[in-house]
């Protein structure tokens, strides 16, 4: 992929860079090495008041970044400039609470007197420069929930982002600049994937962190593993989105239009395989069937548009693909599942039910706006279906059963169980998967401790 600006709305190329050379790749390496050796003997204040610097012009600057976004991979403009409002709320969390997380802890005084101590304590030290691979859908936010916590933590970012948004690459480059970072705290690559494993081999990268497919977070945990660096993977998702006789039923199914169709369908935490109990399946389907068929499809520079252009072509004739084999399998199509006539990279809000174990949809990410419908007989039914899958991201389940609610926690295979409402993250609370779609977290506590050194400190008696 050439490192450009397409236009997915219309398929325009808008503005092409020329990937760094070798030189210029070496000259920012150096750069960053230097600036972590300043950078982590910054108080927390200083670089609370750098983050909380940052957060205000993010915040000045959503109209302009938030069309940026849009032109550049086709969320709905509106979206847009929400994600940049969320990403200073989590930049002014970090700003404020990183201290608090990252705070000496003190061991017990017998655990000490026992190892032979006058005093043990755990402290947390940043580790250097760490390489963030980040992909297109949320081209602020997954950056930024990387970026906060890490430069909070007192470690150097650099940054390999998504080929077709390099404007917003360069942008968040110019931002922490702005912001008062010193020169090499931040800095964006503009390289292409192969360019990778190189950078990740060099010693003066100490961890990496990736969000994107399966196939790049096996490429990138590989080199990894073989210079022995620590890694965060956050990888694909199929999140189930269970759906009891116990459930508000018009409230699950209007939450669940945007569960699916968030980010034109593009996020790894959409709501994704629909399982619903047989006693309210007909009720669920047609109101979520008639919701999705009423939105707006069209431009996302418009305000009235609900859904935008799939990012890519090729991602569009994947989605294809997928649903076609499907209907192939005997799936039914509810609605949608066409592709339509015309400029961009257009897909409608698609809804097919009947899906069996043999048709790839099944199995596969479909991302996109298209559900997949699934009969479940009872809760165990239920489970088994929503474990059916590689992935195990996150989750939704709609009952006001307790005991239902304690068999779902207790038997989903998920990062997360979200209970009559919708997958959404948050820098409080942890954020990551279990099976194929990855391993560590981000956000909270436990995603700025992710790239420390976690020291135990003993004084002898």
């Amino acid at each position: 992929m050439p490192i450009a600006t397409v236009n997915p709305a219309t398929g325009e190329t808008l503005k092409t860079y020329d990937a760094l050379g070798d030189a210029e790749i070496e000259h920012r390496l150096a750069t960053a090495e230097a600036a972590f050796r300043t950078h982590r003997t910054t108080s927390f204040e200083e670089r609370a008041r750098l983050m909380h610097r940052a957060a205000d012009l993010l915040e000045n600057d959503a109209p302009e970044i938030g069309r940026t976004m849009t032109v550049e991979m086709g969320k709905p403009v509106k979206q847009a400039r929400a994600e940049a409002a969320k990403c200073a709320k989590a930049m002014r969390w970090y700003a404020d609470h990183a201290e608090e997380l990252l705070a000496d802890e003190e061991g017990a005084k017998n655990d000490a007197e026992d190892s032979g101590a006058s005093r043990v304590l755990v402290r947390y030290r940043p580790l250097g420069p760490v390489l963030a691979v980040m992909p297109w859908n949320f081209p602020l936010w997954q950056v930024i929930r990387f970026a906060a916590p890490a430069l909070m933590a007192g470690n150097v970012g650099l940054l390999k982002h998504a080929s077709n948004v390099p404007q917003t690459a360069l942008y968040l480059e110019d931002l922490f600049r702005r912001a008062g970072f010193a020169e090499g705290c931040f800095q964006t690559l503009l390289v292409g994937s192969g360019a990778i494993e190189d950078i990740l081999r060099d010693p003066r990268i100490k961890a990496a962190t990736l969000t994107g497919s399966e196939p790049a977070g096996r490429a990138v945990a590989s080199v990894a593993g073989d210079v022995v660096k620590k890694t965060v993977l956050e990888l694909g998702g199929s999140d189930p989105y269970v759906v009891m006789p116990s459930a508000d039923i018009d409230k699950a199914a209007k939450t669940a239009v945007t569960a699916r169709v968030q980010n034109n369908g593009q996020s790894c935490i959409a709501a994704k395989r629909f399982i619903v109990h047989t006693d309210v399946f007909d009720a669920f389907a047609e109101r979520f069937t008639e919701a999705m068929k009423a939105l707006t499809v069209g431009d996302p520079l418009d305000e009235g548009s609900d859904v935008g252009p799939i990012a890519t072509e090729q991602g569009r004739d994947d989605l294809v693909e997928l649903v076609d084999d499907a209907v192939e399998g005997g799936a039914t199509v509810l609605c949608g599942g066409e592709r339509p006539d015309g400029d961009g990279w257009y897909y409608p809000p698609t809804v097919i039910a009947d899906i069996t174990p043999e048709m790839r949809i099944h199995h596969e990410e479909a991302f996109g706006p298209v559900a997949t419908l699934y009969r479940a007989a009872d809760l165990d039914e239920a489970v088994a279906i929503a474990n059916d899958t590689p992935f195990g991201l996150s989750s939704n389940v709609w009952t006001r059963d307790e005991a239902e609610t304690d068999r779902f926690v207790r038997d989903l295979e998920a990062g997360g169980v979200f209970f009559n409402g919708m997958t959404a993250s948050h820098p409080a609370f942890p954020f990551g998967g279990v099976k194929r779609s990855g391993y560590g977290r981000e956000l909270s506590g436990h995603g700025i401790r992710e790239f420390c050194n976690i020291t135990t400190v003993w004084h002898g008696a």
